[in-house]
């Protein structure tokens, strides 16, 4: 994928793309900091997640099915957003039905206009506090 300042996707046009025969992931943006991608999930397959050393942000848009993180379940549909820690073990199963799920994977972000990384956990000064 050729590096650019900004892309633009149409949430449509990327489940358009999504193959529906057995558990697919595909990888729609890649940058040094960023990863993002749609996975699907149907009836009864088994999902392949596992700990990541990135943070991830998943969005469910379709289906219902429960997520394991560490040892606690959660009841996921569409709609639920779901952030999991990075190195934190997790796995979607029960799949009642198609799960399709956007997720992102990241690092820490540097704050705007200040050049330091914010870390998860930590509150950081914005701009609303510096009475900007």
């Amino acid at each position: 994928m050729q590096e650019s300042d900004w892309e633009v996707f149409q949430l449509d046009e990327l489940l358009a793309k999504v193959e529906r025969q057995g558990v697919n992931f595909k990888e729609f943006l890649r940058t040094p900091s960023l990863s993002c991608a749609i996975y699907h999930i149907p009836v009864g397959s088994r999902d392949m997640a596992s700990a990541h050393e990135e943070d991830e942000l998943y969005l469910v848009l379709e289906g219902k099915g429960q997520l394991r993180i560490g040892e606690t379940e959660h009841r996921v549909r569409q709609g639920t957003l779901m952030y999991v820690h990075a190195a934190c073990d997790h796995a979607f199963f029960d799949i009642q039905e198609d799960l399709t799920v956007l997720a992102f994977f990241g690092a820490p972000v540097l704050e705007l206009g200040r050049g330091r990384r914010m870390r998860h956990g930590q509150r950081t000064e914005t701009a609303t506090d510096a009475g900007l």
